[in-house]
């Protein structure tokens, strides 16, 4: 498989036509591979929740495009805001492992994002109970939010059906918000 510009471009193609505004491809090579490699196509607008992940550093590069990496405290107050963009010389980062993170995309980008562990069932959490866009709460129009990246990020991972049951657990929120929000999206 070549990553080129034609892959590249078939991605962010994908992604315009994603509610989500972001597209993921695995880059894994086999179903015992329990590492997270992929490339992901990210709009502008897209919303990804602020995570962290315990148990792995996280390794982002940006192939095209321009976003910002930004890092945050475990209070929630943003401690660092990291800018890529291969034009400028600015390749990529690595998030320190257990920091609270998400990005901002200034232009239509692919990244490629590598750790260890797939998202869910390496310990990693979507942030909870702050007010505002630096540190995510699960009301309900967030909790939407985390819902379909957690169901993207297990499906990106090979994972068929996510249950309630299991999103209420990583999210931390009660399985009968996360059962409306899913009858909502279907």
């Amino acid at each position: 498989m070549e990553i080129d510009k034609d892959l590249l471009s078939h991605l962010v193609d994908m992604a315009k036509a994603s509610l989500r505004l972001r597209h993921s491809h695995d880059l894994r090579t086999s179903q015992a591979d329990n590492s997270q490699r992929m490339l992901c196509a990210l709009l502008p607008g897209t919303d990804v929740p602020i995570h962290r992940h315990p148990q792995s550093t996280e390794t982002v590069v940006v192939l095209c495009g321009k976003l910002v990496e930004v890092i945050y405290d475990d209070g929630g107050r943003e401690v660092e805001r990291i800018s890529l963009d291969p034009l400028a010389g600015k390749y990529g980062c690595v998030v320190p492992k257990g920091a609270w993170h998400t990005v901002e995309v200034l232009e239509p980008s692919v990244i490629f994002e590598a750790k260890d562990g797939g998202y869910g069932v390496d310990g990693s959490e979507v942030r909870s109970g702050v007010k505002d866009k630096m540190a995510f709460s699960n009301c309900l129009g967030d909790l939407k939010k985390n819902v379909e990246y957690l169901i993207g990020m297990e499906r990106q991972q090979g994972a068929v059906d996510v249950s309630p049951e299991y999103i209420a657990r990583v999210l931390n929120v009660p399985v009968e918000d996360v059962i409306r929000v899913m009858e909502e999206m279907a």
